[in-house]
């Protein structure tokens, strides 16, 4: 009898974690996720243009370390408060895998995508108008229209290259160093500043590489985080919403993908601290429990 109370399936609303809507604590957490969120993309795309007024013969080298050093930084500072997310992918991989509930996932990617307008609005007010259109503020472009021999071309990358790079690098991301996070063995053992600091190289390997590799004059590189792409698009607006659904399907896909390894691989090597109720394999069996 304390064996089948012991596993007897949790309710929906437990499973959906409805109750995390009328949280305070929770909307206290979403808080430090909104401001976390604003400050990356006002420094992330500070970053990108400040890389390449300088001039320099390795704009994406000193772009990429920047990214890195910049994104461990915010991690540390937000993770005692929210878990340090600042990044749809990472909360919905967080909320797949079980570690949060979908409820608070939605309220998180809610608050980050807040914070990334108030970080592109912060950003459009202190550049001028030159630079803003030169660099589209800093955000996630596809390509863009140049003056050619013949009138305006339009330069950049494939929407179908631009999705490939999108799902490889956002689940390279998540399998190289936000996997390293979320089993809190490793957690643990190595500490929060080198697990933070482990997520900010491999996001900055995964810029350079993007924007090396393709050598595609016109596109700004692998977003990897949709948020960030969703803020000075809707501050610029223009060519930035060209393609601008790769930059949620592509790391959304990357997400599903990293679920079903987790998945896939023995429940001992991957070290769950909360356990696995907020599982969303749980929801999809729930009906028919």
């Amino acid at each position: 009898m304390k064996d089948a109370g012991r596993h007897k399936p949790a309710s929906p609303t437990e499973i959906l974690g409805l109750k995390d809507f009328f949280s305070l604590e929770v909307w206290r957490a979403s808080l430090a996720e909104l401001l976390g969120t604003a400050v990356l993309v006002f420094a992330l795309d500070t970053i990108v243009i400040s890389s390449y007024e300088t001039e320099t013969k390795t704009p994406n080298l000193i772009m990429s370390f920047l990214i890195a050093v910049t994104v461990a930084i915010l991690l540390l500072a937000t993770s005692p408060v929210s878990g340090g997310h600042i990044n749809p992918v990472i909360t919905f991989s967080a909320a797949l895998t079980g570690l949060i509930s979908l409820s608070r996932a939605a309220i998180y990617i809610l608050a980050q995508c807040v914070g990334a307008v108030l970080g592109a609005l912060a950003l459009k007010a202190v550049v001028n108008s030159k630079i803003e259109q030169a660099f589209s503020l800093g955000g996630c472009t596809l390509n863009i229209v140049a003056p050619g021999p013949k009138g305006p071309v339009t330069i950049g990358l494939d929407l179908v290259q631009a999705l490939w790079l999108e799902i490889i690098c956002t689940f390279v991301f998540l399998f190289a160093s936000v996997w390293i996070a979320f089993d809190h063995r490793q957690a643990r053992a190595l500490g929060r500043v080198i697990i933070f600091g482990i997520i900010g190289t491999v996001i900055g390997l995964l810029v350079f590489i993007s924007t090396t590799v393709t050598a595609a004059k016109g596109y700004a590189g692998v977003g990897m985080n949709p948020a960030r792409c969703l803020g000075p698009a809707l501050v610029r607006g223009g060519h930035l919403w060209n393609g601008h659904w790769i930059f949620w399907a592509g790391p959304a896909i990357a997400c599903v993908g990293f679920y079903l390894y987790v998945k896939i691989i023995p429940r001992k090597h991957f070290h769950h601290a909360e356990g696995y109720k907020y599982d969303v394999s749980n929801i999809l069996k729930a009906p028919f429990v």
